[in-house]
């Protein structure tokens, strides 16, 4: 055990995954072996112990100094802080919401070390709070934060401790950038566009040769999804007066694995990993928060690994969250 800041303690262990999960994207499938690395919070700071895709040595990470909520803070400054008492500080409310939230910050950190090692440039598309930029600038990686609210590139300076994070507000469609990046991440932000396809053709322009796009997104295929399939819609047009909302309400489009390669391919980009997570019982989707609140954490993540080993055809439509790698060609 080692002191951190404020009497603040962390605990490092990891789990060697032996799931095995395949999702179906057109006629290929894609497994999923990995180590899978933990986080534990408590109160100021989280860590993440996680491999490198180059040497598969392992490194602890730590996040985000303590900041206190101030009434004078704009309205966004707020709404993020709330969603970081979740996500990264620990005063969870809502153990569904941060087990999902833990998961899919994980894979994301995987899906990015497995290929670039410290140093890369990798862009954050619509960063919000930034929580992943900080993590990732702290890992050694030099970040580019973006979002089109200008504002909150002062309430991430204001988390930040270590690393090189630069700040480029505005539309990621049309926002001018000095060179292209290694990376170019876009975590749970395609399904608030009316227009998935264009967002991902944006991303390859914006990633080098030879680098990669990691993304992150609900999975349409899911039991309990009732938005349109975006292959099926004759004018995605209508819904442009709606799109770049935040939260659930945003929703536009939710993509269904099947339509991820087609999209890849228009987009210049080849598909290289899919992977499907989280089922509605570890997430509070079908109303387990009850039941969350009294199962210790391993036996939670017990329950999603062993669902992990269902047929590729139920996991489709089980789980809730889909993240992708996509490769540039050289």
């Amino acid at each position: 055990m080692r002191r951190l800041c404020n009497g603040c303690a962390f605990i490092l262990i990891f789990l060697e995954s032996s799931c095995t999960r395949t999702a179906s994207a057109g006629s290929q499938k894609f497994r999923d072996f990995r180590f899978l690395p933990v986080i534990f919070w408590h109160d100021c700071s989280f860590v993440v112990l996680n491999s490198s895709g180059t040497n598969g040595s392992f490194r602890a990470t730590f996040h985000l100094k303590s900041v206190d909520l101030d009434e004078n803070w704009p309205a966004s400054w707020k709404a993020s802080y709330l969603y970081d008492l979740e996500e990264v500080y620990g005063r969870i409310k809502n153990r569904g919401y941060a087990y999902a939230y833990d998961r899919r910050r994980r894979t994301t950190f995987a899906l990015i070390t497995e290929v670039l090692p410290p140093g890369a440039r990798i862009l954050d598309v619509a960063a919000a709070q930034g929580n992943f930029s900080i993590a990732l600038a702290e890992m050694g990686y030099e970040v580019t934060w973006n979002d089109m609210r200008a504002e909150l590139a002062d309430y991430v300076r204001l988390k930040q401790e270590f690393g090189t994070i630069h700040f480029a507000p505005g539309n990621a469609f049309n926002i001018d950038l000095p060179s292209l990046f290694d990376g170019v991440l876009i975590t749970e932000v395609i399904e608030h566009t009316a227009h998935p396809d264009q967002l991902l053709a944006r991303a390859a322009q914006l990633v080098r040769p030879g680098g990669y796009v990691v993304m992150t997104t609900p999975n349409g295929a899911y039991f309990r999804n009732k938005l349109p399939k975006f292959t099926e819609a004759s004018d995605p047009a209508v819904y442009e007066s709606v799109q770049f909302k935040p939260d659930t309400d945003g929703h536009i489009f939710l993509l269904h694995p099947e339509e991820v390669k087609p999209l890849a391919e228009r987009a210049g980009l080849v598909l290289e990993r899919l992977t499907l997570s989280t089922n509605p019982l570890t997430s509070g989707h079908v109303k387990t928060e009850f039941f969350l609140r009294r199962l210790p954490r391993p036996l939670v993540d017990g329950i999603e690994q062993l669902t992990g080993y269902l047929p590729s055809f139920l996991t489709t439509k089980l789980f809730t969250q889909m993240a992708v790698r996509f490769r540039r060609p050289e």
